[in-house]
């Protein structure tokens, strides 16, 4: 653990249940004037920032179905794949006519919303074990929300290491709001990438790399991955983290493992005021 902690790679703790509980790490790196700068831009954050987080959220999201859409046309043989791309436009269409953050987070929660309303369909194959109805969690109620929160929790885990190795401060963000105990800069961050879990967890279920045995139901109606079902999923998303992206920004091709600490990086640079704009990450 010492050893890691001078390589600067941090140490995450996972419940059973897959949920966060601490992280080792060494020393925060950086400079001061760099969390100092954070401080001040975020007490009054440009708005812009949480506007761009959401729209590029929905277009990724439309990027997902489209693609799954363009792979499997008959699964939009009643329209409703459509009519879920066409609420999704017309909310990143609203997202620059809203000036305050919990309008933004109305309007992210509707498309979400409408999202997962539609997500049953992208899963071809086991439908009887992966029936999904919308998006549940803290506890998730079906398999599909137990490997989502699952990837969303090591997500998050991994843009709190990355923000904190480039110097931030990864409990003050822009969008959601503070909280104890919660990475809320992290978080920002993870709402524009949220569609690489998802169309893993769609991956896993269509190729039958996942199946019913791998999630343990509890009394209170909680449904967990179980050993072997986590063990799967590491190992998917340790495979995924080693393909090669290029980066709609940078133009250069990265490991996707690298996204959160690019990320970060870019974000590190436009509240030094190197770059104008922060740019999300958006799937292409």
């Amino acid at each position: 653990m010492g050893k890691c902690a001078d390589l600067g790679i941090n140490i995450s703790f996972i419940s059973p249940q897959g949920h966060f509980l601490a992280r080792v790490q060494g020393k925060t790196k950086g400079n001061i004037f760099l969390r100092k700068a954070q401080f001040e831009q975020f007490a009054k954050p440009d708005i812009l920032l949480a506007q761009n987080t959401v729209a590029a959220k929905i277009s990724n999201t439309r990027y997902l179905i489209k693609r799954s859409f363009k792979d499997n046309p008959a699964i939009n043989a009643d329209g409703e794949l459509s009519r879920c791309i066409e609420y999704l436009e017309s909310g990143m269409e609203h997202v620059y006519e809203l000036n305050d953050t919990e309008t933004l987070m109305g309007l992210e929660g509707s498309c979400a919303k409408s999202y997962f309303n539609i997500f049953d369909k992208l899963i071809l194959c086991q439908k009887k074990d992966f029936l999904v109805t919308g998006r549940t969690k803290r506890p998730p109620l079906d398999p599909v929300n137990a490997v989502l929160s699952f990837l969303y929790t090591i997500m998050t885990s991994s843009y709190t290491s990355a923000l904190e190795s480039v110097g931030l401060d990864s409990c003050y963000g822009f969008y959601h709001a503070l909280r104890s105990g919660r990475s809320s800069l992290a978080c920002d961050l993870v709402e524009e990438v949220r569609c690489i879990a998802e169309r893993l967890v769609l991956t896993l279920i269509n190729l039958k790399k996942l199946n019913i045995f791998d999630f343990e139901r509890q009394e209170s109606g909680a449904v967990y991955l179980n050993k072997d079902g986590k063990k799967k999923v590491l190992t998917a998303w340790q495979e995924k983290k080693r393909s090669t992206i290029t980066h709609p920004y940078l133009g250069e091709k990265i490991q996707l493992g690298l996204l959160p600490f690019v990320q970060s990086s870019l974000l590190a640079k436009y509240i030094r005021g190197e770059i104008e704009e922060y740019p999300c990450f958006l799937m292409k």
